[in-house]
């Protein structure tokens, strides 16, 4: 195995690419897993990485290739890997072919654009951290024109029914007679946070767009496709988050 050190069960086999946590801990209490040839079904069971051989399924759980993928969302598609009211899925989009891969954040039902995917959990995990401040650039279509002060209290922050939100930038890019496309560049990830700030100001979203992660753009990648990570690419988001460090799993009492 490719680390050191001890980790929960669910947490080691997640980390090594193979499934997500949830669906570590699905498989290990339904017994499918073993330690050093016997069944575990305590998620929560400290493995040594090094010494302990874990298999799941009948095969050794070995670390997978790190895979790094980029998908321009369209309208439509949730993000799940399985949808309880039979909707279509962005995993319909990803090759079949390729490794068990997780979205880092979500875009939702209604929202299209930039899309992250990737076996690569500490990478995940640093993309994803409140404290990381990598911004994200979505384009936003909403109803009528808002105004300086509307625009001042979407820049400073709105209080919603879960807190303040973080200063933004936002400006806007057109309008017509009907609608204004602000950009909003924000360093946090809310549940459906834009449209929760448009609606504070009386307004409502039209079309929510998103163009840019952190260092990574869009581009022309055409809506419903997808493409792995240039070296380049991969290269300019992990100095975006190089400060992070996952931090270190909590031990039970007694263990």
């Amino acid at each position: 195995m490719a680390a050191a050190g001890k980790r929960t069960l669910d947490r080691l086999i997640c980390r090594l690419g193979v499934c997500s946590r949830r669906q570590a801990e699905a498989a290990i209490r339904q017994g499918r897993v073993q330690v050093n040839g016997r069944v575990v079904r305590d998620p929560q069971t400290w493995v040594d990485v090094v010494r302990d051989k874990v298999v799941l399924d009948g095969d050794a759980v070995r670390a997978r290739a790190k895979e790094h993928w980029m998908m321009h969302k369209p309208v439509g598609y949730v993000t799940t890997a399985a949808d309880e009211h039979g909707r279509e899925t962005v995993y319909a989009l990803l090759p079949k072919d390729l490794t068990w891969l997780a979205p880092v954040g979500r875009l939702d039902r209604d929202s299209s654009g930039l899309l992250l995917f990737t076996n690569d959990h500490d990478l995940a995990l640093a993309i994803l951290q409140p404290t990381g401040k990598l911004p994200k650039t979505y384009d936003v279509r909403i109803k009528d024109h808002p105004s300086d002060e509307d625009v001042r209290r979407l820049r400073e922050g709105i209080d919603l029914h879960d807190g303040m939100t973080l200063p933004a930038k936002v400006d806007e890019v057109e309008r017509n007679d009907r609608s204004t496309v602000l950009r909003f560049v924000l360093t946090e990830g809310r549940n459906r946070q834009i449209r929760r700030m448009v609606m504070a100001i009386g307004s409502r979203v039209y079309t929510l767009h998103r163009t840019q992660i952190g260092p990574l753009a869009l581009g022309d990648l055409p809506a419903g496709a997808c493409r792995r990570l240039t070296d380049d690419e991969l290269a300019a988001l992990r100095a975006s988050v190089s400060g992070f460090r996952p931090p270190a799993p909590k031990r039970r009492r007694g263990d």
